[in-house]
């Protein structure tokens, strides 16, 4: 399990793109990793290729809210460790896995400034919806957060 929480940990540690504040030890991450069925519209889509250091990456989504009327909506999330190209690919076999659920937008929250996760999104389509102001505080300072949404 600790290879699956090390993209995710980085992020916390080492940028402002996620809003927590202290990496998750394997135990905190297990529910959260473990919500994934195989099948349907909550995908963990890992990828391979694991060197000493853990996994490059991996994509999910999971439930936009917990109100049965957004069913058909699914918030998505990809954390990759610093290499190029492995979000891309994440995202790409995410949407795919999607694309024959009962799953009309996939949501998305990017924390500001962070063109490196912005505009992935909007090659995948995305459109950009709205902005949340200092939506919260990470690093010693608050960020924003926009909101993008994807019709599937």
């Amino acid at each position: 399990m600790t290879v699956l929480t090390d993209p995710y940990d980085h992020s916390v540690r080492e940028t402002a793109i996620t809003f927590d504040t202290a990496p998750f030890t394997p135990q905190e991450h297990r529910p959260r990793l473990l919500s994934h069925p195989v099948d349907g519209p909550y995908r963990l889509m890992v990828a391979t290729g694991a060197g000493a250091r853990g996994i490059p990456g991996y994509a999910a989504s999971g439930p936009f809210r917990p109100e049965p009327a957004y069913a058909t909506s699914v918030g998505t999330t990809v954390h990759v460790a610093p290499r190029r190209g492995i979000g891309t690919l994440l995202h790409g076999a995410l949407f795919q896995a999607l694309a024959g659920e009962d799953v009309h937008r996939a949501r998305a929250g990017v924390a500001r400034p962070n063109d490196a996760s912005g505009r992935p999104h909007e090659r995948f389509g995305f459109r950009h919806v709205g902005t949340c102001r200092e939506a919260g505080r990470t690093f010693g300072r608050r960020r924003d957060v926009a909101r993008y949404e994807k019709e599937l």
